[in-house]
């Protein structure tokens, strides 16, 4: 397989973690995909043509999928922010499960299987003018998850106190708008930021963690697997450990 991600710049960082293009090649390939806290726009291409767009919900357990070969995808990887502001949107109704959108879902049809660069160029363009023509972002949310994304602090107390910002309205916020949580979302960053330690062959508590077993349990808990599982990633089964995407 071939993956690539192209980070955004500025203020569009508070909505966009990045665009990303993958590309099964001549193989058929199988993937589990971990929870990390962010929902995609996921164009498909099977043999050059596009076939579907899809956006999805953020998943709170692993999926299992199967890429048949000659398979491309462009995508567009959000941070939970952008529901609200660019989607305007709950994706509480799509947790763990996608829906399909329309292929001229901003003009997304218009980009062939070979233009990748453009497809990150002008979809930024249009989003950077979205949140222009924004009438007002609450600077509380904008704090949360920079601080939750980063993860600074590890529990609603410290995050509502922060933000001042309380958590009794947090959850609530969160509970309609993503179907999880924010103690749930603190949990599954916390876990994803140990995917990379984990990949170099870190298999002892990070420190947000207690001890060993709280470590292994909540791994287990958001990838259905050991750490000495994820570690191993046997043909790239766990695309977010994945030297190869990572290189």
């Amino acid at each position: 397989m071939r993956y690539n991600e192209v980070k955004p710049t500025g203020f569009l960082k508070n909505f966009v973690q990045c665009f990303w293009e993958y590309d099964s090649e001549n193989t058929q390939i199988e993937h589990t995909i971990l929870p990390d806290g962010y929902f995609d726009l996921i164009t498909t291409f099977h043999d050059d043509l596009i076939s579907s767009l899809s956006l999805t919900g953020a998943w709170k357990s692993p999926i299992n999928i199967s890429i048949p070969k000659h398979t491309k995808f462009f995508a567009i990887r959000f941070k939970l922010l952008a529901t609200e502001y660019l989607f305007q949107h709950e994706i509480k109704s799509i947790l763990d499960t996608s829906k399909s959108l329309p292929l001229d879902f901003w003009n997304i049809n218009s980009f062939n299987s070979t233009q990748f660069e453009k497809f990150v160029l002008e979809l930024t363009e249009k989003l950077n003018h979205s949140i222009k023509h924004l009438k007002k972002i609450d600077t509380r949310k904008l704090k949360l998850f920079d601080l939750v994304y980063q993860n600074k602090l590890n529990t609603v107390a410290e995050i509502a106190n922060t933000v001042a910002w309380s958590s009794r309205q947090i959850n609530r916020y969160f509970n309609n708008q993503f179907g999880f949580s924010l103690k749930e979302f603190i949990k599954i960053i916390r876990c994803k930021s140990s995917y990379k330690d984990i990949s170099d062959g870190n298999l002892f508590p990070q420190k947000d963690y207690y001890d060993q077993a709280h470590f292994i349990k909540d791994v287990k808990k958001y990838t259905g697997a050991t750490p000495k599982e994820l570690h191993k990633n046997d043909n790239d089964r766990f695309l977010q450990l994945s030297k190869t995407k990572r290189e």
